[in-house]
């Protein structure tokens, strides 16, 4: 099994970043506009809608509001062939207006791994860049 940490430094307050991350429904206005198109919620499961039509969904399996810290499970509509997809989010404060947040991603078949990370790292830096304008704005 592949696993997978990125992390990045946002300059937003951690309560902030938590609120953007915890709100599992909005993806597309909150953390990734223009790389997921819309958002919805059919009980636990999240659907994510990307650019070009393809449907992502995925269990939400933990929101704890005490740890900050998210987990969910892709459970169908990748164009590849991932057979294990385990994830989640975790925000730490870094003083009083920056945060710290993990994201770790186990995956198999670990062949995905090379081009996963790169999806990740690439989606950490957007989700940085989309908190820290809206701190600023």
């Amino acid at each position: 099994m592949a696993s997978i940490r990125t992390e990045v430094v946002i300059d937003s307050r951690p309560e902030r970043v938590w609120e953007a991350i915890r709100d599992v429904g909005a993806v597309h206005r909150r953390l990734l506009p223009g790389r997921v198109v819309d958002t919805r919620m059919e009980g636990d499961v999240r659907i994510l809608v990307l650019p070009g039509g393809t449907v992502v969904r995925e269990l939400i399996v933990d929101v704890d509001d005490t740890a900050r810290r998210l987990a969910y499970a892709v459970i169908g509509g990748t164009r590849q062939s991932v057979t294990h997809h385990h994830a989640s989010f975790q925000v730490f404060a870094e003083g009083p207006d920056r945060s710290r947040l993990v994201w770790l991603t186990d995956l198999l078949p670990h062949t995905l791994a090379a081009q996963t990370r790169v999806r990740v790292e690439r989606g950490a830096q957007e989700m940085k860049r989309t908190l820290e304008e809206a701190e600023a704005g």
